[in-house]
């Protein structure tokens, strides 16, 4: 038992580096992002309609089991003796992501907002909802799918 949970803790700092794209580095701690300013509502408001058009939610509810399955794979590649725990505790921690969908669209809202003003923010509400947006919408999963 006291060996599935090193597993389990291993296994759930590797996911949490893959899932917030931080390169694992050896002896340097990761430099915390700047904090968010505070946003407009109507530029949040806007950041997650586009999301929401984008079907965001959906993206990351098929994320995180690639995701998890990846960073498993990865760990049973240097822990072979390890492939029962690991599994057992891949199970446990896509449990543990699942239904996170809106906290992480929050968090994405609140980039966006910081990121773009609240005029692009509803240039890119207008795009999205043209032909082309759309068609750029309805590509997009297809494109990342076979990339």
């Amino acid at each position: 038992m006291n060996r599935l949970a090193r597993m389990l803790s291993a296994a759930s700092l590797a996911l949490g580096l893959a899932v917030a794209g931080v390169p694992a580095v050896a002896q340097q701690a990761p430099a915390a992002p700047p904090p968010l300013k505070q946003a407009p509502p109507a530029a949040i408001a806007a950041a997650k309609e586009i999301l929401a058009m984008k079907n965001a939610a959906a993206m990351y509810a098929s994320a995180v089991p690639n995701i998890v399955e990846q960073t498993k794979n990865q760990l049973l590649q240097s822990n072979l003796n390890y492939q029962k725990d690991l599994n057992e505790v891949a199970v446990i921690v896509a449990q543990k992501l699942a239904g996170r969908e809106k906290e992480i669209g929050e968090g994405m809202a609140k980039i966006y907002a910081n990121e773009f003003t609240e005029q692009e923010l509803k240039d890119l509400v207008a795009f999205y909802k043209s032909p082309l947006g759309q068609k750029l919408i309805s590509t997009e999963p297809r494109a990342i799918q076979f990339s």
